[in-house]
């Protein structure tokens, strides 16, 4: 997996290099040996191309091989081996927990979420060196990955977060918990422990009107979450130079004539219908889908918003549009909840570095995307500290989520404004 994650950052990037040992031969280099392709040792094989790629060009690719076997080897560890994600939970039900490694569910559940979240770290990697490399995210990156993602959660929706809880049934997608007998004797009669995805609606039950084929509240949310991510990979250069009128008349011409044309047309047509389709055929399935959906919309829109009120602020670019494509893709596969939480988390290690930078370099334009790959790979293997019984309480108040994040955008405003004074005044 990590030899597929060199390939993308050297390949999928806007300025290609032939580094990966998967990919063309560099001009001038003999050929390359098939014990090159071997993962983390085939790299010091190819030290001898130091003359045309640079002294040490090696030793990243190889830590990035090495980082992530052992990386997804713990992982396997630790979310199959030792059910963590769930058991964590569940411990939080009783006073005195249920032994460590005990496989309180079956094995193919916790694999589903390993499966996603795998999948979800090899995407962020590729996308996060070439940030770094490049500040700049590709579309070939989470364009792949958003489809992907909405694709697992609707084939798997157990492969979202999980969400345990004691009901008197299952909702819509779930299965049943098996505790020792001490524990069992614990729960009030009639009811039963389950685990299920982090839905839409976590942690309250899935509700009727967003049910499949019957109501058409849920499959209008959908299609205007999809064709929101659609609106995001379409050219939108703001021409104010005559007026905001004309400029919107000039963006929404853009928008039409690509929505009109393939690539982007088609994938927007077939996705309207594939959705359309999930809504009249399943209702565990469409749970996962209209999941990921409101997730890639949600999170995608908090940096996006960021991204808006940030220009405004410092009066100039203040986030890459990758960032907020970056972001819906990490939304498919993680849920709204989770976006929000990352949304929180990811500034703080940016801060630090940004600092840093602006006092050492004069330099506060530092690349945004790794910071929420970081901030994301956190509340994965931190998940049931994160999802305790006072986030719940707040994420079951609906209406306090917009209100809070108001108040906060609100004030980042200030913030940047203050700090674009002290930067021209001080620096």
């Amino acid at each position: 997996m990590g030899t597929l994650v060199n390939w993308a950052i050297y390949r999928l990037a806007w300025n290609p290099r032939k580094i990966s040992p998967w990919g063309p031969t560099p001009t001038g280099a003999p050929p390359r040996k098939l014990a090159d392709r071997l993962p983390v040792v085939g790299w010091l094989g190819l030290r001898r191309e130091h003359g045309i790629h640079g002294r040490g060009f090696w030793i990243r690719p190889l830590l990035v091989e090495l980082a992530l076997g052992v990386g997804l080897a713990t992982l396997y560890w630790w979310e199959v081996g030792q059910q963590s994600l769930i058991l964590a939970q569940v411990n939080a039900f009783f006073p005195a927990p249920v032994p460590p490694g005990t496989n309180v569910v079956s094995a193919w559940l916790p694999h589903q979420t390993l499966l996603s979240h795998g999948l979800l770290i090899l995407l962020m990697a590729a996308a996060s060196f070439i940030d770094i490399d490049e500040k700049i995210i590709p579309d070939t990156i989470t364009v792949p990955g958003t489809l992907l993602g909405l694709t697992l959660a609707t084939l798997l929706p157990l492969s979202l977060l999980p969400h345990v809880d004691v009901r008197p049934l299952l909702s819509v997608a779930g299965e049943g918990v098996t505790l020792p007998a001490a524990h069992a004797a614990l729960l009030i009669p009639g009811t039963q422990m389950f685990v299920e995805p982090v839905s839409l609606t976590a942690p309250n039950a899935w509700p009727a009107p967003l049910r499949a084929a019957s109501h058409w509240g849920g499959l209008a949310i959908g299609l205007g979450c999809w064709w929101l991510w659609c609106f995001a990979l379409t050219p939108r250069i703001w021409r104010g130079r005559h007026g905001a009128t004309r400029a919107i008349e000039l963006i929404a011409r853009r928008v039409l004539r690509e929505l009109a044309r393939p690539p982007l047309g088609l994938i927007a047509c077939l996705g309207s219908l594939s959705i359309a389709a999930v809504w009249w055929w399943g209702e565990t399935a469409w749970m996962g889908l209209l999941t990921s959906l409101v997730g890639m919309a949600v999170s995608g829109a908090l940096i996006w918003i960021v991204r808006v009120v940030g220009t405004a602020a410092l009066g100039r670019e203040a986030m890459g549009f990758g960032d907020v494509t970056l972001m819906m893709m990490v939304g498919t596969f993680m849920g709204w909840q989770a976006g929000v939480v990352i949304f929180f988390v990811s500034p703080f290690a940016g801060l630090v570095v940004g600092i840093v930078q602006a006092v050492t370099r004069n330099d506060d334009v530092i690349p945004y995307g790794p910071f929420l790959c970081l901030g994301t790979l956190l509340v994965i293997v931190q998940w049931p500290a994160i999802w305790n019984a006072e986030l719940q309480q707040l994420f079951a108040a609906g209406w306090l989520i917009p209100l809070v994040l108001g108040v906060c955008f609100v004030l980042l405003g200030g913030m940047l404004v203050v700090w674009q004074q002290i930067k021209e005044r001080v620096f």
